[in-house]
């Protein structure tokens, strides 16, 4: 049974533009399920937020980077669509879940690009492989990737190449699932104000305000920056972009 109500599913909505993304797309009618790795209680909040403005909700979770587990989360998902919406289908996936390591090129390691490349690339890969069984036809698919895909700041060479291999992957995967009317676009954030940097910013003092200056709107981005644009890319209206790049970055180093 299907009332017309989407169901949108979030990695990593816990905090930051997950939780972002989730709160905008509750703000536009759509029920979510978050996804969190270790923060219960925040993701938790989170449900109790979307649900207090009227939408349901639940939280699930999950280590994206666990490609052994996967199957087991596609289970508790449908148990939770069964229980919660009596569907066996959600409507949009919103790949967002990761972390990064600030490292020079010369001093990356092998560990730290291994870990990254087991969240932010083939977690992502297999994760969605995975659910595409429980993904409805003319859904929306929307990976993260970063403005740093675009332009270079040093120490970011192994986080950055993993999201520029996420821009190719979004291409085939909105190519070969067209023919179900799943469209697949990328967000490529800019520099975000969030605790995804782990207090950098705040830790030195005027920071925000100099890359500020290198932003064409004059300050960084903010999480409501973000979630309202992958919001609408899942609207009707945004039916016919699909195996795109939006950069979402005020315009940084135009």
């Amino acid at each position: 049974m299907n009332d017309g109500t989407k169901i949108a599913l979030v990695t990593g909505g816990s905090r930051g533009l997950g939780k972002s993304t989730a709160l905008a797309l509750a703000k536009k009618g759509v029920d979510v399920i978050v996804t969190y790795n270790s923060q219960k209680e925040k993701a938790d909040a989170v449900v109790d937020e979307i649900e207090n403005s009227g939408r349901k909700a639940a939280a699930l979770q999950l280590d994206v980077g666990e490609t052994a587990l996967h199957h087991t989360f596609a289970a508790q998902l449908s148990e939770v669509l069964k229980s919660i919406w009596n569907r066996g289908r959600f409507d949009f996936l919103i790949n967002n879940a990761g972390f990064a390591y600030n490292a020079p090129f010369a001093e990356t390691t092998e560990e730290q690009f291994d870990s990254m490349m087991r969240v932010h690339f083939k977690g992502v890969y297999f994760l969605t492989q995975n659910l595409l069984p429980q993904l409805a036809d003319h859904g929306r698919i929307i990976n993260f990737s970063s403005g740093l895909a675009r332009f270079t700041t040093p120490g970011w060479s192994a986080y950055a190449a993993m999201k520029g291999a996420v821009e190719v992957m979004t291409r085939y995967m909105a190519k070969e699932l067209g023919p179900r009317g799943i469209r697949v676009n990328t967000v490529a954030p800019g520099i975000i104000d969030t605790d995804f940097h782990h207090g950098a910013l705040d830790a030195v003092p005027g920071i925000k305000e100099q890359i500020g200056t290198q932003i064409t709107l004059g300050r960084i981005g903010r999480p409501d920056d973000i979630g309202g644009i992958v919001a609408s890319l899942c609207r009707d209206e945004m039916g016919w972009i699909t195996g795109e790049r939006i950069e979402a970055s005020g315009g940084m180093f135009l």
